[in-house]
């Protein structure tokens, strides 16, 4: 499986990208192809051309969660799709793959709306959608794991704004991430990780029956964590079969470090590319 990131907070040094807070990744395997997550504009477009990635070719668009910094560049795709067919290109129609709540509306104080600005019902006149709470199986060898149990106490409990119709905060139900079983163990690609990036770890070790994790890349929403939250963290990660971590987008850098001290870190921006 082959891996770039299209959109991250942060640029790979002495390479010419464009960055935004935000998230955006491209998977590909086989004859399969995953654009997970867009972004918070097009710049995941121009990112991809630059790095000479066919966004035409897309089986798959997975969204890790609804807020803006992942959805909001769902706009620009359709345009893209649009202009292609438009002037005749060949193009795939990829299915678009979350949870089900995905597209629900999210108040936040002084904002008018942080959630997709597409409608289900819109993004359903362009692209196939299939919304699961379960985990859901992509291959033999990649699945979107649906709603994350909240099994930690320690993490996956905060609220950002109110989601439509509801009356207490939004803990992100819908936030979710795909896995990759590789040969030297499991490859977990989170946007945000408001269920907590353990729980994640954990939920993704039960769906596929595999405890050592070969990498997990993406936002593991460590922002000024506060203390207790980061040394349970720590001590989960410490204690599990991790053989390197690429946190990004909403990782702060002295999360990074101390992270660092149990885990083995690598840097993550736009234009890196792995391969697994």
């Amino acid at each position: 499986m082959k891996l770039s990131i299209l959109t991250d907070n942060n640029t790979l040094i002495d390479r010419y990208f464009l960055g935004e807070p935000g998230f955006s990744a491209y998977l590909e395997d086989d004859d399969i192809s995953i654009l997970f997550d867009t972004g918070y504009s097009g710049i995941f477009l121009e990112n991809s051309r630059r790095m000479q990635l066919d966004i035409s070719k897309t089986d798959y668009i997975v969204l890790s969660h609804g807020h803006l910094d992942h959805t909001w560049g769902l706009d620009p795709l359709i345009r893209y799709y649009a202009e292609q067919a438009f002037e005749g290109s060949p193009l795939k129609q990829p299915v678009l793959l979350a949870h089900p709540e995905v597209f629900s509306g999210i108040n936040l104080a002084g904002f008018y709306d942080i959630g997709s600005l597409i409608s289900q019902e819109k993004i359903k006149k362009f692209f196939p959608v299939q919304l699961y709470q379960d985990p859901h199986w992509i291959s033999d060898r990649i699945v979107f794991l649906g709603g994350i149990p909240r099994r930690n106490s320690f993490e996956g409990r905060q609220s950002i704004g109110m989601k439509d119709n509801a009356d207490r905060g939004d803990t992100v139900p819908d936030d979710s991430a795909i896995v990759y079983k590789s040969r030297e163990g499991l490859v977990i690609i989170t946007g945000c990780s408001h269920s907590g990036i353990c729980n994640i770890i954990e939920y993704a070790k039960e769906v596929c029956r595999e405890e050592k994790i070969r990498d997990v890349i993406g936002g593991f929403h460590l922002l000024n964590p506060d203390p207790g939250t980061m040394e349970k963290t720590k001590q989960y990660l410490k204690e599990s079969d991790i053989v390197t971590m690429h946190p990004c987008h909403c990782t702060d850098l002295q999360s990074k470090i101390e992270l660092s001290s149990v885990v083995p870190v690598e840097e993550a921006g736009v234009g890196l590319k792995l391969e697994f």
